[in-house]
């Protein structure tokens, strides 16, 4: 559903600690499980001929896909043999299509793929994509991207162990869970940003009882509540928990004290009216979109949405890491990195499409994502960002990655955890369910998997 010095070796020190729950008791970055398969590679894009590249992403909203214009006339107006055909689909569009193209006989040549088990992980297993190593090396960009940041993109051949193998993807960008708030809404509440946990709830309360919406949410589409999840489950569990649950490894339980402290206060949040009304039946883009004019306190959402709700609310727009249980406390939150550009097994054109991710990822397309208001994931702190809601964003995310506390997506946990918690989410956020058997459901997916799968 996403490196450098200070962010370049922020997102690395991040992203190493996380991993490390791949590799239980590695200190580092883990390194290829097997080789890549022997490949010739070529690099001359001009000797290629005439291609049509066809490229799927899911860079709809108005930064990412200002960025991919601008990145794709780029890369023809210096390769006019190559033809870019591009099909740009939502998050879930795509992840409901892809599957089925890839089965084809003429699926898209570069996808971008999501992460987890339940697809990139799928896909490695079924053969469905080409293994980059061989391209990485050829391009530099095991030197470009911290080996942290390639791990997020690595399986083994049978799709088993995630984080480990072979290299199938390269991401542009970078992603942090925050808070986004408005900050005239909470001037005019007489409120500051939170500065703890206890804070934010103080600010919801105080926002519903002066007749505003607290907190934006669009669950419809169900993965949604996953990152309001995650946040919250941030505050009472810790990283090492989380990050051996979400990772699918043995080791962890659902069932603990602190989890369902955490299901128990979102769904209490329900019970308080702290979400508008209908909420379950809203979708995401028209949640964010409501608070971009001006309806609702508080969202929680990833960097994504940073160029839409900057355009949107100018300098009333903040973002905010989720505040600690105290004043201080080490930042955590949910991140990682963007969807990855992968390249299909069956395409006729790897070299090309190859080409083309190097270009979309490299030091120029990098001031391109910044320019748009995107987060690049490497090279960010030579960016430069912006006054207000971009600086904060940056900093934010080289905060959370230095200290460690960037935690995985909750659904990369096991082939079905995206489902799974995405149904479960809603039923419990419609009160349908209790605490105990929304964790009840999860414990059964992860515990089936993580004692299969080794």
């Amino acid at each position: 559903m996403t490196s450098r010095p200070r962010r370049a070796m922020a997102l690395a020190a991040g992203l190493v600690a996380l991993t490390a729950a791949c590799a239980p008791g590695s200190g580092s970055a883990p390194v290829a499980s097997s080789p890549a398969p022997t490949q010739a590679v070529r690099t001359d894009v001009a000797a290629l001929g005439k291609v049509t590249l066809t490229v799927w992403d899911q860079e709809v909203r108005g930064g990412q896909d200002a960025q991919m214009k601008r990145l794709n006339a780029a890369f023809m107006a210096k390769y006019p043999n190559i033809t870019i055909k591009r099909v740009s689909r939502s998050f879930d569009d795509l992840k409901t299509t892809l599957r089925l193209a890839l089965t084809g006989n003429e699926p898209p040549d570069v996808v971008e793929a999501n992460n987890g088990r339940s697809d990139m992980g799928a896909f490695v297993k079924a053969g469905q994509l080409r293994p980059l190593d061989a391209y990485a090396e050829a391009y530099g960009w095991v030197r470009r991207y911290p080996a942290s940041v390639l791990s997020y993109s690595r399986y083994t051949a049978d799709g088993k162990i995630f984080g480990e193998g072979n290299l199938f993807g390269l991401p542009q960008v970078g992603e942090v869970v925050g808070i986004y708030y408005n900050a005239a809404k909470l001037r005019k509440l007489g409120l500051q940003p939170p500065a703890t946990w206890d804070d934010f709830q103080t600010a919801l309360e105080k926002a519903k009882q002066a007749g505003e919406v607290p907190m934006q949410l669009g669950n419809l589409d169900k993965w949604p509540a996953i990152h309001v999840f995650g946040t919250v489950q941030g505050r009472a569990v810790t990283p090492e928990v989380i990050r051996t649950l979400a990772f699918g490894r043995r080791g962890a339980s659902w069932n603990t004290p602190e989890n369902t402290k955490a299901a128990e206060q979102l769904a209490g949040w329900v019970d308080k009216g702290y979400f508008e009304k209908g909420f379950n039946g809203q979708g995401y883009d028209p949640a964010w979109q409501a608070f971009g004019k001006g309806q609702g306190v508080f969202l929680i959402a990833g960097t994504w949405l940073l160029a839409d709700l900057s355009k949107a609310l100018g300098a009333d727009l903040g973002f905010m890491l989720p505040p600690g249980t105290t004043a201080g406390a080490p930042p955590v939150a949910t991140g990682g990195t963007g969807l990855p550009f992968a390249v299909t097994a069956k395409s006729p054109n790897p070299d090309a499409a190859a080409a083309y991710i190097d270009f979309i990822t490299d030091a120029d397309a990098m001031k391109v994502l910044a320019e748009t208001g995107n987060l690049p994931v490497v090279d960010t702190a030579r960016q430069g960002a912006a006054e207000g809601a971009q600086k904060q964003v940056y900093s934010a995310f080289g905060q959370v990655s230095t200290a460690g506390g960037l935690l995985p997506y909750l659904d990369y946990a096991t082939p079905t955890m995206y489902d799974t918690l995405g149904a479960a989410l809603q039923d419990l956020l419609a009160r349908r369910t209790t605490p105990q058997q929304f964790l009840d459901r999860l414990e059964k997916d992860y515990h089936a998997f993580a004692e299969s799968n080794g």
